[in-house]
């Protein structure tokens, strides 16, 4: 059975903007009863008061825990280096029986030059190439006779090492999501690895979300 204080959390936790400016108390408490109302009388089938909702408001906890909450902060505090690279062409591509042919091509011709970036991520039915603008005739001519959905130049990525075990932290790709979002930084692409995290922008938003990726270590 549904109650005011399930309605509360569902909608919060559906509207993570919103989740985050009460829990750093800038929201007017009164305000977003008022607001929430309709929404709240409709999921109940029946009126509520607002003070009622303002009530649940305030009581409400995020789903993350304390101990969640001090394990996300030693993470943050562990990260390792953060290393940026510019100059990034995207490239998708239609999946087909050649591609992966054609990429192990690409990898030979990179393979001794360090200084080239280079991400390739298949999905079911496309694939997505990241490499270093440089690089960019070599790719359109191995993979001319592919058939190609998009391409992106101006691209820069930021990767961040994670200390081991990141992956059962609860919350800690979220937290990272949820600061760029907040920041207003659109994400391009995410690659990610069991240690390493790689967010993908446009050259123009670098230098802000490194500024927000920096400021998790606190």
């Amino acid at each position: 059975m549904k109650t005011i204080a399930t309605c509360v959390q569902e909608i919060l936790v559906s509207r993570p903007f919103l989740e985050e400016a009460l829990s750093r108390d800038i929201i007017n408490f009164s305000a977003l009863a008022k607001d929430l109302n309709p929404t709240i009388s409709e999921m109940l089938r029946k009126p509520v008061k607002d003070g009622a909702i303002m009530m649940a408001l305030r009581r409400y906890k995020p789903p993350v825990g304390k101990k969640s909450e001090l394990q996300l902060e030693q993470v943050f505090k562990n990260m390792g280096d953060i290393t940026v690279r510019s100059n990034l062409t995207d490239f998708t591509f239609q999946n087909s029986k050649t591609l992966i042919h054609n990429h192990s091509k690409i990898l030979s011709e990179i393979d001794t030059d360090r200084q080239v970036f280079y991400a390739f991520t298949r999905g079911i039915f496309e694939s997505n190439i990241i490499i270093s603008s440089i690089k960019k005739t070599s790719i359109l001519n191995i993979f001319k006779k592919e058939t190609q959905i998009a391409a992106q130049d101006h691209l820069s990525a930021i990767s961040i090492n994670l200390p081991k075990g990141n992956s059962k932290i609860v919350g800690l790709y979220y937290q990272i999501f949820k600061r760029l979002a907040w920041e207003n930084v659109p994400l391009y692409e995410v690659i990610s690895t069991t240690n390493e995290f790689t967010v993908l922008v446009e050259d123009h938003l670098v230098d802000k979300a490194f500024s927000v990726i920096k400021g998790l270590k606190g």
